[in-house]
């Protein structure tokens, strides 16, 4: 979100050049659109075969400059200066499919290029694009643009915004990138380029943001990101980076976002890391760093994220007094070395909204915080937490998500009192008994969106589900429930995955299950199931898993995709279930597919 701000701020500014002092404005004709650029524009919008946006729908009449041409913009001499789409990227409904034309090449007066958003243009990046040296902003970001970067863009000497994040762009980062020694910002986001960051990179002094994230960059972090002296977000996560970070990184006093999780970078974080001065968010997670979590870390004053998870960080942790970090909001140190057996009291004392302490081996009962009314989400899983969960809740006002699940709490459903907000509740594999009823009733918050209770000794049986719900996972599976599904399963029309296998379940799949429409995961395997299985299902037209497996279904499998080419594992172990992909009905010739 900040960057995206950021980009956005540049380019306002950018819009604004070439306008002319008002009174200049006030002697002087509007400008008529050159015949070459309207000629290169309709050259473009000849490329774009399909546009839900209506954008180029305005693209008519003789002259492009005179402002009813969306998106476009002009000096006084009737030279196109900006050409800008920006699309709503999640709104799947408006795009532009096609491909970028080379006549844009031809549109030398060109200072801002932004098509964002359009999802369907496809196509590579034309080498024409090197022509226009005047441009100042490059913005393809989101589209579905495709080969490698074009070298040439090396020739735009004025560029100061790059970004060609969100498309399927792959090859190495061109090193004569290097050359655009006036760029501010370049984002190479969200595409899957390879080969090491190219050496010559080092000579964008000038650069403030540097996102490469989600690629298959692989080498080392070079060394002359420490001579960035004037950036503040730096994002190389989910690549396959590797050796040990720079210790020039940790000179730079302006950076406020750091991200180099999901790769491959090993050794320990030095003491340095403490002369981040500036940083606001640290993710270091996912990645093989040892050894202990430098006490240094307690001078980063402006520091409220922080996320080592999934590494091997061991004890003992940081001593961090009540001044140390102490604009610290959320923390996740998950999955690490670590063997805290309690949670520090420099984490419980704090006024948190993000504790995530899971696989940290806490043992005992549940930690009681000192400030629980700031807490929106905590994950305590994969410990050995032991004892009832009911004052846990007490004054989490503003709890969303809670994870507790693998430990050994032992408590009935009717101790369970969540704060109303709350939209995620994981208690997995635990040994929590007593009835569904206690949390699915006419008193369900309309607000919760996800429960697992899989994996515990609940029992009795599914309750009637009221309108208004708004359950989006609902997980009973592995436990002792019994009695029917409720046809009134149905009023859960935002559901996408249901889960009720390896129970006592008995009946018939009710009908009412294929109004569904959103449902894609649906597993009523390993149950007490008879009858048929409902052609309503073939109503459900996003499904990707199904089982039916293990129950006592009888008659002919719904025919149509998806049910017909699930694999046959997916119908095993019933009485006389057939039709594709089991065998044929007795009785009915079965069509070979075509």
């Amino acid at each position: 979100m900040q960057i995206l701000v950021w980009v956005f701020d540049v380019l306002f500014i950018s819009s604004l050049v070439g306008v002319f002092p008002l009174s200049l404005a006030e002697t002087t004709s509007p400008g008529v659109c050159s015949e070459a650029d309207r000629a290169a524009l309709l050259a473009f919008k000849a490329k774009i075969v399909k546009d839900t946006t209506g954008i180029l729908s305005s693209w008519i009449g003789r002259d492009c400059c005179e402002g009813d041409w969306e998106g476009v913009q002009c000096n006084p001499a009737g030279r196109v200066t900006t050409l800008a789409f920006q699309g709503p990227v999640k709104d799947s409904s408006m795009y532009m499919k096609g491909t970028l034309s080379s006549s844009l090449g031809s549109l030398p007066f060109l200072q801002v290029l932004v098509i964002s958003g359009m999802k369907l243009i496809t196509g590579p990046i034309p080498d024409s694009f090197s022509k226009l040296t005047r441009l100042t902003q490059l913005v393809l970001e989101d589209n579905s643009l495709q080969g490698n970067i074009p070298s040439g863009l090396g020739l735009l000497s004025h560029l100061q915004t790059l970004s060609l994040a969100g498309n399927h762009l792959k090859g190495p980062v061109p090193p004569s990138l290097g050359n655009l020694r006036n760029l501010g910002m370049i984002n190479l986001g969200r595409n899957s380029l390879s080969g090491p960051i190219p050496a010559s990179l080092k000579n964008l002094h000038l650069l403030q943001s540097f996102d490469l994230s989600f690629n298959s960059l692989s080498g080392f972090i070079p060394e002359f990101l420490g001579q960035f002296r004037n950036i503040t977000f730096i994002d190389l996560s989910n690549n396959q980076l590797s050796a040990h970070l720079p210790i020039s990184m940790f000179n730079l006093v302006s950076l406020s976002y750091l991200s180099l999780s999901h790769n491959l970078l090993t050794g320990t974080i030095p003491e340095q890391v403490g002369n981040l001065k500036s940083l606001t968010s640290l993710s270091l997670s996912s990645n093989k760093f040892i050894g202990h979590i430098p006490a240094s870390i307690s001078r980063l004053q402006n520091l409220w994220s922080l996320n080592l998870s999934r590494n091997g960080f061991s004890d003992p942790l940081p001593d961090v007094s009540n001044r140390g970090i102490p604009s610290l909001l959320s923390i996740d140190l998950s999955f690490n070395n670590l063997s805290l057996g309690t949670v520090p009291k420099w984490i419980t004392d704090r006024q948190l909204s993000d504790v995530n302490l899971a696989g940290c081996k806490l043992r005992g009962s549940l930690p009681r915080f000192t400030r629980p009314d700031s807490l929106s989400s905590i994950d305590l899983s994969n410990n050995f937490l032991t004892g009832s969960i009911s004052t846990f809740f007490t004054k989490m006002t503003s709890l969303q998500k809670v994870k507790l699940s693998n430990n050994l709490l032992k408590f009935d459903l009717s101790e369970l009192k969540v704060p109303d907000g709350i939209s995620s509740i994981d208690l997995h594999s635990n040994q929590v008994c007593g009835s569904l009823s206690s949390i699915l009733n006419n008193r369900t918050s309309s607000f919760l969106e996800v429960i697992d209770v899989s994996n515990n000794l609940i029992s009795g049986t599914i309750p009637e589900f009221s309108e208004g719900l708004n359950l989006k996972e609902l997980n009973i599976g592995s436990n002792k429930i019994a009695g029917q599904i409720p046809s009134s399963i149905s009023n859960l029309i935002e559901l996408e995955r249901l889960d009720v296998s390896r129970n006592l379940i008995t009946g018939t799949i009710p009908m009412s299950l294929g109004r569904l429409a959103n449902l894609h995961w649906l597993d009523l395997s390993i149950n007490r199931l008879t009858g048929r299985i409902p052609t309503s299902l073939l109503g459900i037209k996003f499904m990707r898993h199904a089982s039916f497996r293990a129950n006592r279904l009888c008659g002919e499998i719904p025919q149509g995709r998806p049910y017909d080419i699930f694999p046959a594992s997916a119908y095993a172990h019933n009485l006389c279930l057939c039709g594709k992909p089991m065998p044929p009905c007795r009785g009915k010739k079965q069509e070979t597919s075509q």
